[in-house]
């Protein structure tokens, strides 16, 4: 009895595996055309990678690289410098103090808990400024791999669907104004989508205090993955001058390899560009607006080839530490901004 029902789980099992090069195609061309959300798209390639072999993984790899990158400069296409520099002056010194509070809360609760390689820096970049977009930016920076952005992509993620949820409720509980709420969501939740959705639900002046506010705050990637990749460089340029100095052959080449391997980001230059033409060029208005469209299907398709990256074998060894250190970082900004907004501090 049990081998009658084994053996055809085991061919329907082998069939689905000699599928997975076109089901990885659909489901990456579905992502492209933005029929799966970005959420999804990542979920969906997390359960691809723990379900299959990957069919092309040398080719995924390299194709999420190359995509996020373009996608990043793409998304430039989406924002007003007038607006973001309006947002971005009366608000300069609380937004650097509360970027600068979440990137040492985050890193200090990432050295707590032991979350290994990139993963600390990248959730808390990621909480600190805007979510998927500052992690976008700053992997290619840190040569962080599959399994490091997918962990942080992921809690980012699922924290930012959670705030979705749960913020508009609490507002309306703590009877928060409309200029009180847009400023929260810019502030605690991570992804640019998942703020207007959420101030979309609470009001209409909500809506545009928490676009321009976080739009102002997404700027900051660009002087974080400038002063990232400078220390990167300075650190493995050090690493080299010790390693001659101990005279020491294999480790000088490996850590002048690093050293080589890390370059300039210039895309994100392109992206500040991409901001200038979309502010300064009316007359391309339109062209922008395909661009930056683009970009977020192009962003969606990178989820999905990061998703893949994950296995089973790569889950279990990541661990749970990462996503606490999510959680507890984002509670740490949600009410720290929460109690500052509403004693008056923090005001729009």
């Amino acid at each position: 009895m049990l081998a009658l029902i084994a053996v055809p789980l085991i061919l329907f099992l082998r069939s689905m595996q000699l599928l997975s090069p076109i089901i990885f195609l659909v489901a990456l061309a579905l992502s492209f055309t933005g029929i799966l959300s970005p959420p999804v798209a990542l979920l969906a390639g997390i359960l691809f990678g723990l379900s299959f072999t990957h069919p092309y993984p040398s080719a995924s790899r390299t194709a999420a690289r190359v995509l996020l990158q373009v996608s990043v400069v793409a998304l430039g296409f989406g924002m007003n410098l007038h607006e973001v520099l309006k947002a971005g002056r009366s608000g300069f010194v609380y937004t650097a103090l509360g970027i600068s509070f979440a990137l040492v809360l985050g890193l200090t609760l990432g050295k707590v808990l032991r979350v290994r390689g990139n993963s600390s820096f990248l959730i808390t970049a990621g909480t600190a400024i805007c979510g998927g977009s500052a992690i976008a930016a700053m992997g290619p920076i840190l040569q962080a791999d599959e399994e490091e952005m997918a962990v942080s992509l992921g809690t980012i993620f699922i924290l930012n669907s959670v705030a979705l949820l749960i913020f508009p409720p609490i507002g309306n509980a703590l009877q928060l104004s409309q200029s009180q709420f847009g400023l929260w969501a810019a502030l605690a939740i991570h992804d640019t989508s998942s703020v207007v959705g959420a101030a979309t639900k609470y009001g209409a002046q909500a809506l545009v205090i928490a676009t321009t506010v976080k739009l102002a705050r997404a700027l900051w990637i660009v002087p974080l993955a400038l002063i990232t990749a400078a220390i990167k460089r300075g650190r493995a340029q050090k690493a080299v001058a010790a390693a001659f100095e101990r005279d020491t052959t294999e480790a000088g080449a490996s850590a002048g390899d690093a050293g080589v391997r890390i370059q300039f980001p210039w895309f994100i230059l392109f992206f500040l560009l991409a901001a200038v033409a979309n502010t300064y060029l009316p007359a391309q208005h339109a062209t922008s607006k395909t661009f930056f469209t683009l970009g977020r299907f192009g962003l969606t398709a990178t989820l999905f080839l990061i998703g893949t990256g994950i296995s089973r074998a790569t889950l279990k060894e990541v661990g749970w530490r990462p996503l606490l250190q999510g959680v507890l970082l984002w509670l740490g900004v949600g009410l720290t901004s929460l109690y500052f907004i509403r004693t008056g501090f923090i005001a729009f």
